[in-house]
This record gives C-alpha cells, sequence and structure tokens, in this order.
C-alpha cells in the first residue's frame, strides 16, 4: 500500500470472516439421527492401535503409560472409526477420566471431545493384556450447553459486526450522493455564470 493511501473495502474483509462454528445448532438431534452416531453409540469392540508394529509386550507398557499421560489411540472395529481420546492425567492408578482400580486387568477410561459438530463422550475399557475391550459414545449433553452459549455468541459478535458494517456503508453511500449533488450545483451555478453564457442570455 501506497503512503497515505486509505484502506480499500478489501482491506477490511478479514475482520468480518466467519470464524468456523466447533457445533453444530442443534447438536442433540445430529447425535440422535446421525447414523454414525447411531452405530457408535452401541456399545462394541474397540482395539487400541499405536504401535502396531512393535511387539506386543512393548505396546501393552506403552499403552499403560499413554493411560497414565492421559492419551490413547483407539478404533472401533466395527466401523474403522479411530479416535485420539485425551483425559486427565492417571495418577496411582487412577483419574477422572482412567481407572486402573475398577476392575482387574482392565482399564475404564472416559474421554470428552467434539465430533462432526457435536459433544460426545467416548466411554469403556480396554484389556491391558490383549488391548482391546469396549467402548462407545455418548451425548455429552453438559459440555453441549456450554458450546451451545458460545456458539450463540459468536454469532451475534459476528451478527453485530455485520450491521456496524452495513451502518457504516450506509453513511458513506449517502456522503457520496450528497457529494455528488454539490457537485453538480456547483457545475450548474458555474455555468449561469460563465461569460459564454451571459452572452447568450443577452442575446
Amino acid at each position: 500500500m501506497l503512503p497515505f493511501e486509505t484502506p480499500s473495502i478489501y482491506d477490511q474483509l478479514h475482520r468480518f470472516v466467519f470464524k468456523m462454528p466447533r457445533v453444530v445448532a442443534d447438536q442433540k438431534a445430529k447425535f440422535e439421527s446421525d447414523d454414525l452416531f447411531r452405530r457408535l453409540s452401541r456399545e462394541s469392540e474397540v482395539r487400541y492401535t499405536s504401535y502396531r508394529d512393535r511387539p506386543q509386550e512393548d505396546r501393552q507398557v506403552r499403552f499403560q503409560n499413554g493411560c497414565r499421560e492421559g492419551h490413547v489411540e483407539v478404533a472401533f472395529t466395527t466401523t474403522g472409526t479411530n479416535l485420539q481420546l485425551v483425559f486427565s492425567p492417571c495418577n496411582n492408578g487412577y483419574s477422572e477420566g482412567c481407572n486402573f482400580e475398577k476392575e482387574q486387568g482392565k482399564v475404564h477410561i472416559k474421554s470428552s471431545f467434539i465430533m462432526n459438530g457435536v459433544c460426545v463422550r467416548w466411554r469403556g475399557w480396554i484389556d491391558v493384556k490383549r488391548l482391546d475391550g469396549v467402548g462407545c459414545l455418548e451425548y455429552d449433553e453438559e459440555r453441549a450447553k456450554v458450546e451451545d452459549a458460545i456458539l450463540r455468541e459468536q454469532i451475534e459478535s459476528y451478527n453485530q459486526r455485520v450491521r456496524d458494517f452495513e451502518e457504516k456503508q450506509r453513511v458513506h453511500r449517502a456522503q457520496q450522493e450528497r457529494h455528488a449533488e454539490a457537485e453538480v450545483e456547483a457545475r450548474k451555478k458555474a455555468l449561469d455564470f460563465s461569460p459564454e453564457h451571459a452572452s447568450s442570455a443577452r442575446n
């Protein structure tokens, strides 16, 4: 941009780009009607999917370490859907999202996240030796309410910016129209008082 050049409308567009919403408008309806969610909401077989090229003993150790650190990758074997589960790190065999103590030889996991615009919770268990188990998705109503509120606030903020922008455009157009009318009026007056116009009027 050259010095003293006024910004064009294109320079202002980035201010009005609507940030992609994290969730859809009606999360519960989508969770209940979407075919994928319906299948994943039923308890079905899951498997630990990381480090497939490593020996089973090594994978067992890595799986348990991942659980204690608060992350693990699993897949629903019926659909092939892979998920990266994240939860609270597990201290002394137990945390809100990971529990080694509930059932011997198994780790029970809960993980909340947003999938396809819907707040969900993965709930299930995995055998620490076989590295498979059972899991399902649940609709996370509590987190959905929080995300819905954020979405409404985001939409209202965007709409307000659009209204402000449109008002500035309206004022700008009105100023341009007044300026154009003033120029036409000035030209008429200049023409009325020009020597050629005065001479032709006398003749």
